[in-house]
């Protein structure tokens, strides 16, 4: 082995908490890298919470993030009765996950859900006009993000690390302050 570079370099995780503008943009990059959250409603009423992957439509510039769902379903019901939700995000591409725990609440405004809507969406709904639309918005309260290093530049930075006798962050993660 001794002719094979070996990457022990020391990992460790960055904490980096953020805020305003940069929490909005963290979330932003995260939940437009993801195709479904799980969304978990009825979180305070005991186990098992209820989960459903759902698609998040849209980060907006409060950072509220949007749902389209139907009405007199489960998910309409449970946010009714409490309207504290968690999300959970894995991106696809890249490494981010999320966690973010916030109020929901139901919207109806036809212009918003004309403005999210997208053509996938007719398995679900007869069309953007379909009265059994509802909006669900997400006003985050907290929320956690993570960022794992690891690909090719990873790998680079690591052998870098390992030369210099330093330690890698092969992870960045902090709270989310909005």
């Amino acid at each position: 082995m001794a002719n094979s570079l070996q990457l022990k370099a020391k990992t460790m995780n960055e904490e980096k908490s953020l805020t305003g503008k940069e929490a909005l943009d963290k979330v932003k990059e995260i939940v437009e890298g993801t195709s479904t959250c799980f969304f978990c409603s009825d979180i305070k009423t005991g186990v098992p919470l209820s989960i459903r992957p759902m698609v998040a439509l849209e980060v907006d510039e409060e950072g509220n993030i949007w749902f389209m769902s139907k009405r007199d379903s489960d998910t309409d019901e449970e946010v009714e009765h409490d309207p504290f939700v968690h999300l959970l995000f894995q991106q696809e591409k890249g490494n981010g996950f999320l966690n973010i725990y916030g109020i929901s609440e139901i919207q109806t405004d036809k212009e918003k859900i004309r403005q999210l809507w997208k053509e996938e969406m007719s398995v679900w709904f007869n069309g953007p006009n379909d009265a059994t639309i509802i909006l669900l918005k997400v006003n985050p309260l907290k929320g956690h993000y993570w960022d794992h290093a690891h690909g090719v530049v990873a790998v680079i930075k690591m052998a870098a690390a390992n030369l210099a006798g330093k330690g890698y962050p092969d992870q960045v993660e902090g709270d989310l302050n909005f």
